[in-house]
């Protein structure tokens, strides 16, 4: 067996990338980390980490700085058209079962910035690049990056977001997006003494949502959802997104003039983006492999964290396989789909009205919708809000005890 460690290049910094890189340096790859980004992102808005995605946490080492840095949302609150809440769902804390507010809640950039901390010194980190082309044969991958340079490694991770452009380099036009029907935009806005530590959700007629949430910063993090056909608002400069929702909800009600001013107050937190899930025919091809939202985007199902990380685990623990074992990298890249297909599948799953059944167009349709929040604690109602909230737990697959994630100690950074 050669002596030279197997060199990978793993593309993607979010939460994904860094989980893989940290587990594949310690299986014994020789890692390189792309980002497009010239520096770390530490921003984001609220993200939760559920089930098995906790273990990946706990194995890590990391589990504890996590719970360390929680936004500290006490729970869920579903407000009527009078601004008065209609249901209050606690944080479960300890359960089994999460509510919609999971035990873990997070900002996203606090979660990348811990992953990222993971991740040996012996893994180079190349920022402000990307990925131009990409060419492959038996023996490895060429990659040309934005910078000119050209480099071959043994392996490729794609670990970028659902529109990867990398992945479009070596996927082509075989990537289906399933398409939710729902924007949304993100944004931060200052909090004030009378704001709570619960995840508000206000829901108004013409398919339009409102939600505040606290983070661990002093602000609050803000969301604007609304129901309609693609119409490229995710692509818009800020001041045209900022004048879209503005007309989109002059007349929404509760909170939401607030929200439309903090959004101008602090338009360089401002981000918008669309429902969708990401469908492959197959999460490797040849020497690359897709991981996080670039192999499946879950949408609007919450799971995305917790997925990335499960999947980071998995393919660097069956990556590791090949070092020591009679096995390929197809073998691995096998292993690891058939693995976590279904688990993924069925988190990739909506209820029967997807996403919309969540922004309901007309008054008596927000009443219908209020009133299941009501009833949210109650047989058979709570059933179908499990399925809008909850991950479905059956089935999930055991993780296997990799022999990278037994070692001792956490890697420097």
């Amino acid at each position: 067996m050669s002596t030279t460690r197997p060199t990978v290049l793993v593309t993607g910094t979010s939460i994904a990338g860094p989980a893989s890189a940290w587990g594949l340096s310690r299986a014994g790859f020789d890692v390189t980390l792309l980002e497009r980004s010239p520096e770390p992102r530490t921003t984001g808005q609220n993200i939760d980490v559920r089930g098995l995605g906790r273990q990946v946490l706990r194995r890590m080492g990391v589990e504890e700085e996590v719970l360390a840095h929680l936004t500290g949302e006490d729970g869920t609150r579903f407000i009527g058209p009078d601004g008065t809440p209609v249901s209050v769902l606690p944080k479960q804390e300890g359960a089994d079962v999460d509510g919609p507010t999971a035990e873990i809640e997070i900002l996203r950039g606090r979660l990348s910035q811990i992953v990222l901390g993971t991740v040996s010194a012996e893994v180079e980190q190349r920022w402000g690049t990307y990925v131009t082309a990409v060419a492959q044969d038996a023996d490895g991958v060429d990659v040309e990056l934005a910078d000119g340079t050209r480099e071959r490694y043994d392996l490729l991770v794609v670990a970028e977001g659902r529109g990867s452009r990398t992945r479009r380099l070596v996927m082509g036009d075989r990537t289906e997006i399933r398409d939710a029907g729902v924007s949304m935009a993100y944004g931060t806005i200052d909090r004030r003494p009378d704001d709570t530590d619960f995840w508000d959700w206000y829901t108004a007629p013409r398919g339009r949502s409102v939600t505040l949430r606290p983070d661990d910063v002093g602000t609050i993090r803000a969301t604007l959802t609304f129901a309609c056909e693609p119409f490229g608002f995710e692509r818009l400069d800020t001041d045209a997104q900022l004048t879209v929702l503005r007309e989109r909800f002059a007349d929404a009600g509760w909170q939401t003039e607030r929200v439309l001013d903090g959004f101008e107050q602090h338009p360089e937190e401002l981000y918008a983006q669309r429902f969708a899930q990401v469908v492959l025919p197959s999460w490797s091809e040849g020497r690359v492999a897709f991981l996080g939202d670039a192999a499946w985007g879950s949408g609007p199902t919450g799971m995305g964290t917790t997925l990335a990380l499960v999947g980071a685990y998995v393919l660097a623990g069956e990556l590791e396989r090949t070092l020591h074992e009679e096995r390929t990298h197809g073998d691995a890249f096998a292993a690891y789909e058939s693995m976590l297909r279904a688990y993924v599948d069925r988190h990739q799953s909506l209820p029967p009205g997807g996403a919309r059944v969540m922004h309901p167009s007309s008054r008596l349709g927000v009443r219908v919708v209020n009133t299941m929040f009501r009833l949210a604690g109650t047989k058979p109602l709570s059933s179908l809000l499990d399925r809008v909230f909850l991950p479905d737990r059956k089935g999930e697959p055991i993780l296997p005890d990799y022999a990278f994630s037994r070692r001792e100690g956490r890697p420097a950074a």
